[in-house]
């Protein structure tokens, strides 16, 4: 199985990009925020960690907000609770499409946590950051601090670019990004 994991900034269209593949997509948000909504024991974990900030289950993200302003460390705290969890469904995700040609990983701390590995493809999505910060405003939770801190979690983009294979230049128009996508499995696959 061949697995392209797809990196970039906040909103650079990771997630747009991984759809185009047409092949399974394992997307790390979408985990955490099937997490938070159905998975209790992560609930009470959290709860135990940061109990002034976590009440009733599910999770709400008014709080995971509300602990992130509230001290920049409970970021890691959060992490250390739910990054686990998200390896697991990493792990079961793999074993269920181990016959795939190929996987598709839209995970946004891909190589901040260390998950690269050798042989796999890495391609760096490169947004234009003016039109990337619009689109993040738009958002239905947009707060900037939040969005602040989370970068600061993240590697350069000239790190990432450097440590990836392939570069797709994302001007969010569906045709130009298919091609683009097309040309690099030609690739990959010959």
């Amino acid at each position: 199985m061949i697995k392209i994991a797809l990196v970039g900034e906040i909103g650079s269209g990771k997630t747009f990009i991984s759809k185009l593949f047409r092949y399974p997509v394992f997307s790390a948000d979408e985990e955490v925020a099937k997490i938070y909504l159905k998975n209790k024991k992560i609930f009470y974990k959290l709860k135990k960690k940061l109990p002034r900030f976590f009440f009733k289950f599910p999770i709400k993200k008014k709080e995971l907000i509300n602990a992130i302003l509230e001290n920049s460390n409970n970021i890691k705290k959060i992490s250390s609770v739910i990054h686990p969890e998200v390896r697991k469904n990493l792990l079961t995700f793999s074993r269920n499409n181990k016959n795939r040609k190929i996987v598709i990983l839209d995970i946004p701390l891909y190589l901040e946590n260390k998950l690269n590995k050798k042989k796999d493809i890495i391609i760096f999505i490169q947004s234009n950051k003016s039109k990337v910060y619009k689109k993040i405003k738009e958002r239905k939770n947009f707060n900037k601090l939040i969005y602040k801190k989370l970068k600061k979690l993240q590697f350069s983009t000239r790190y990432k670019r450097k440590k990836s294979h392939y570069v797709i230049k994302n001007d969010f128009n569906k045709n130009s990004a298919r091609k683009k996508v097309r040309d690099i499995l030609n690739n990959i696959l010959r």
